[in-house]
């Protein structure tokens, strides 16, 4: 039986109704011992891994070797050139729906923080986003944004990953999966509302690990379906290839979908974290600054060649990658800055094959589609080519060599800066932050506390022959806060990020994902 505190409840009444209660009761009842399995069996890979183990593309490559197709993407969404994303709150959703770009993915996950009211007023956000209902107005300049009618950009969602739990809503006395919490409301209120409307229910997966996990997705899209009497596809969904195990069962994980599949994206700062996590206990691989781990890097340059042949090849969508800069409207020559870094990111990817891409504000939209326009002209894709390199082998996409890398203290430094002012953010409820002109989200903050924990077990050095121990990294902490008390007016939830981050990077013990210790810390 499901249970919500009463006055949780009452404040969301018209998203908490019993039928959407009831239809979250019975996602969560069929579908949570096999993500129980799934969580255990993340700790298995781990542990191999530690072990020596090296990852492997399956042995069984009969998905691999037959003639297959996912199924087309719908008309509406034949043209992803250009993606925005960001959190669930009301001004977020106008402001991207209003941008121009073709698709609008409204995140659930690394760039929300899942307060209570967040992950609510999120499901109302979205409810009036699907109603065409949707207007804010701004209580620090009273102005107002509103939905504009003309908008033809796609909405899809992105639930919580399998691995959070949400602590106000609980089955039988345990808290409900936050991944079943957000697609089961969203998927009640607005499946029959958008097919009424003519179009299916997009989402995007993430944190998958491998084609066992995009099964269970699919299971769920079907039961949903069936439960709601959608026809056979209504629920379409991309798969973020975020995790380096996943890069190893690309063509099974988008034959697990199928029919439900809508193509694959290169999350690509998640991967790094996810690269750097796996082999976080083999003391002869050491990841250098974050900023020398670039797209053109080897493991990097793989996968995402590896997920455009892969993709074109079943006829799905590969759409590229975030670029992390963004412009600043009060000083041009960032902005300038960035708008050129964000083309050639995105010349690079129309290159290589890639569909679409990712950006993080409206002002950066026109930069990605003007690439896009240039490349496809009047096409609306480039599924159909598959390019015709070398297969992708098993070494080259664990290939970690980068020549000339190093380990600086600018970033260790950067790392540490970023890492606590993000996880100081996430606890006011704000999970995507503009930090020293980049979007930062938990995918980012979790490379900086990863690579700290990783060099200080490795006692790794700096390129000037400094040790990375805990009296050196400590130092560099209470010098970097005191540079952040130093600017910040108010340093509301400092402590307890400082705290929260120096726990993460100093224990001996590597926690899965930062969000889990820090959603302690929240309503």
């Amino acid at each position: 039986m499901i249970d919500i505190n009463s006055e949780k409840i009452s404040q969301y009444q018209n998203i908490l109704t019993d039928e959407a209660i009831s239809f979250l009761e019975k996602v969560c009842s069929t579908f949570e011992n096999t993500r129980q399995e799934i969580l255990k069996n993340r700790v298995k890979m781990q542990n191999d891994i530690s072990s020596g183990k090296r990852l492997s593309f399956p042995k069984d490559k009969k998905i691999r070797e037959d003639n297959w197709k996912v199924t087309a993407p719908p008309a509406d969404v034949a043209n992803r050139n250009v993606e925005i994303t960001g959190p669930v709150d009301r001004k977020m959703i106008i402001n991207a729906l209003n941008s121009g770009a073709d698709v609008f993915m409204a995140d659930f996950e690394d760039s929300t923080s899942p307060t209570w009211n967040n992950i609510m007023d999120g499901q109302v956000n979205l409810l009036d986003a699907n109603l065409r209902d949707l207007e804010f107005v701004d209580p620090k300049n009273e102005k107002t944004y509103s939905l504009n009618p003309e908008s033809n950009t796609s909405l899809f969602v992105r639930p919580r990953g399998l691995h959070l739990d949400d602590k106000n809503v609980l089955l039988n006395g345990a808290p409900v999966s936050g991944a079943f919490l957000d697609f089961a409301l969203y998927t009640f209120h607005n499946a029959k509302l958008r097919l009424d409307n003519g179009i299916g229910t997009y989402f995007y997966i993430p944190k998958l690990e491998n084609s066992s996990e995009s099964q269970l997705w699919a299971d769920i899209f079907s039961f949903s379906e069936d439960e709601l009497s959608l026809p056979r596809g209504t629920l379409r969904a991309t798969v973020l290839l975020e995790t380096i195990s996943a890069s190893f069962e690309i063509e099974e994980m988008l034959y697990s979908l199928k029919e439900h599949s809508l193509g694959m994206n290169a999350g690509r700062w998640d991967y790094i974290f996810s690269a750097i996590k796996k082999h976080r206990d083999l003391p002869e691989i050491n990841f250098p600054d974050r900023s020398q781990i670039t797209m053109t890097v080897p493991f990097m340059k793989a996968y995402t060649e590896l997920l455009v042949q892969s993709c074109h090849k079943r006829g799905a969508h590969a759409i590229g990658g975030m670029s992390a800069f963004i412009p600043n409207r009060r000083d041009p020559e960032i902005t300038e800055k960035a708008i050129d870094q964000v083309k050639k990111d995105k010349e690079r990817e129309v290159a290589m094959g890639f569909d679409g891409s990712w950006v993080a504000h409206p002002d950066l939209v026109q930069v990605c589609k003007d690439v896009f326009k240039d490349s496809l002209g009047a096409k609306e894709n480039q599924i159909d080519f598959i390019p015709n390199e070398p297969v992708i082998s098993e070494d080259m996409l664990q290939d970690f060599n980068i020549p000339g890398a190093t380990i600086t203290e600018e970033g260790i430094r950067t790392n540490i800066r970023v890492g606590i002012l993000y996880v100081q953010s996430w606890l006011l409820g704000q999970g995507a932050a503009a930090l020293f002109n980049l979007m930062e989200d938990a995918a980012t903050a979790e490379i900086s506390r990863s690579q700290l924990w990783q060099w200080l077990k490795n006692e790794a050095k700096t390129d000037v022959n400094k040790s990375i121990d805990k009296s050196f990294v400590t130092e560099l902490i209470e010098d970097e806060v005191n540079k952040i008390k130093e600017i910040q007016e108010n340093s509301e939830m400092l402590s307890e990020a400082v705290t929260l981050f120096s726990d993460l990077i100093f224990d001996e013990d590597f926690e899965e994902f930062l969000t889990l210790p820090a959603y302690n810390l929240i309503d």
